[in-house]
Formats: structure tokens, C-alpha cells, sequence
């Protein structure tokens, strides 16, 4: 895939070379931050704000289609922005696609995942070349599926630490 690394305002000027800032993204920009073992996706719908399918990417329980800080999006990860030459809506047009499945709640991890939301918005049509490829390779999609796994194994127990610390406070 033809992506192009970015930095957040939230990493420090002096490490900036020739990267973008979030006033530079482009409106309807695809984003990507890479995870362990999988990438995230979502949209640019300007102001430093992402629609984006939150799934399992911020805990075990899935989360439906949201409208998030960039910062938020990215999570402390790396994001870059992932050309679509074929891309049949741009700017506001996939912005509006976006939006309107804001509240959504059927995420389904190889069928209606992030990715496939992305490509939704921009193409017209659901795909996701990470599930594609994990299919095609089992040995890549047994190592994405472990990554899962130890990412919600770490989200239940820093959740369940976090609980415990507020019922003893």
C-alpha cells in the first residue's frame, strides 16, 4: 500500500522535518496508525477530528463508528496517510460518507472492520487488503490474531487495575 508517514501535534517541532502537520492533512485523508500486528484506519474530517470505526481499538469490547480527536485516533502510534488514486469520493464527499454512519455498531473483525470503512467511504465499495492477506498467508493471520488477543488480554487488565484503583480511592 502507498502510505506517507506523518507526525501528531503532539510530537515536538524540533522533530519535525518535512512531515505534515494536522492542519496540513488533507480533508477525507485516509489515516493509518500501524499496531501490533495490524493497522488502524480512519478518516480526516478536518478541525484535528478522525470518523473511524473504533472496533477493538481501544478495548475488548467493540466500538461503533465515532468522531475522535487525531490524537486520540492515533494513540501514541505512528500515522501515516494511505494514497487512494482510485478513490471515487475525496474531500467532502468522503468526509460526508464518513459522518453518516457516525453511531454505527456492527463491527464484525473480517467483514466490517475499520479498513473495510475506509475503503467504503472513499472507494464505494468494503474491502480490507490486511484481511485479504491474512487469508492468503495463515501464518500472517495467526500472528495478527495473537497480537489481538495479548492487546485484549493488556486492555482487560489495565481496565481492571484502573477499577480496582477507583474502588479503593
Amino acid at each position: 500500500m502507498n502510505t506517507h508517514p506523518l507526525l501528531t501535534s503532539s510530537e515536538s517541532r524540533e522533530d519535525r522535518s518535512d512531515a505534515a502537520s494536522t492542519i496540513d492533512l488533507p480533508i477525507g485523508a485516509h489515516l493509518v496508525t500501524q499496531r501490533r500486528g495490524y493497522e488502524h484506519h480512519g478518516i480526516y474530517v478536518g478541525n484535528g477530528r478522525v470518523v473511524h470505526y473504533a472496533g477493538f481499538a481501544s478495548s475488548a469490547h467493540r466500538g461503533p463508528v465515532e468522531e475522535v480527536e487525531l490524537e486520540r485516533f492515533a494513540a501514541g502510534h505512528p500515522l501515516s496517510i494511505r494514497v487512494e488514486p482510485s478513490a471515487r469520493y475525496v474531500g467532502e464527499e468522503a468526509v460526508r460518507r464518513a459522518r453518516s454512519r457516525l453511531g454505527e455498531n456492527h463491527y464484525r473483525l473480517l467483514t466490517n472492520n475499520c479498513e473495510h470503512f475506509c475503503a467504503w467511504c472513499l472507494l464505494g465499495k468494503s474491502r480490507s487488503e490486511q484481511v485479504h492477506c491474512c487469508l492468503r498467508h495463515p501464518r500472517t493471520g495467526v500472528h495478527a490474531l495473537v497480537c489481538l488477543v495479548k492487546a485484549f488480554v493488556e486492555s482487560n487488565a489495565k481496565g481492571a487495575h484502573a477499577h480496582a484503583f477507583a474502588q479503593l480511592a
